[in-house]
């Protein structure tokens, strides 16, 4: 895949993700077509802003990345729904959390299969 675009799907996928669940609530049972609307606004737009933030600061911290994916994900989210659960803002900071957490993860994941993968090519 062209480097330049998979961290932008990466970044959707991961914020879509996280609002996705936080919805619900970890029910994915009651997950709609509403909800999947709804997540893929918050996903697309946090992740378009935080690969442009990220690509402006030429930075490859995982912790970096995965604190702004986070950051940018909370705060759109707060704006495209209102809160499902919670206080106004608590549902936001949930789903901020949940996207800079699975960012960090698949950043691990991502390194760990690269160095495995070179280390049977070499």
């Amino acid at each position: 895949m062209n480097k330049n675009i998979a961290p932008l799907i990466e970044y959707v996928a991961e914020s879509t993700t996280a609002c996705l669940v936080t919805m619900v609530q970890g029910n994915l049972l009651a997950l709609t077509m509403g909800h999947l609307l709804i997540a893929s606004q918050t996903g697309v737009i946090a992740g378009a802003i935080a690969t442009a933030g990220i690509f402006v600061a030429r930075t490859s911290k995982r912790w970096l990345i995965s604190i702004v994916l986070g950051a940018v994900t909370g705060i759109v989210d707060f704006f495209v729904h209102p809160g499902m659960f919670g206080t106004v803002a608590t549902e936001a900071v949930v789903t901020g959390l949940g996207a800079a957490l699975m960012s960090y993860l698949a950043g691990i994941a991502i390194r760990y299969f690269r160095a495995k993968s070179k280390t049977k090519a070499g």
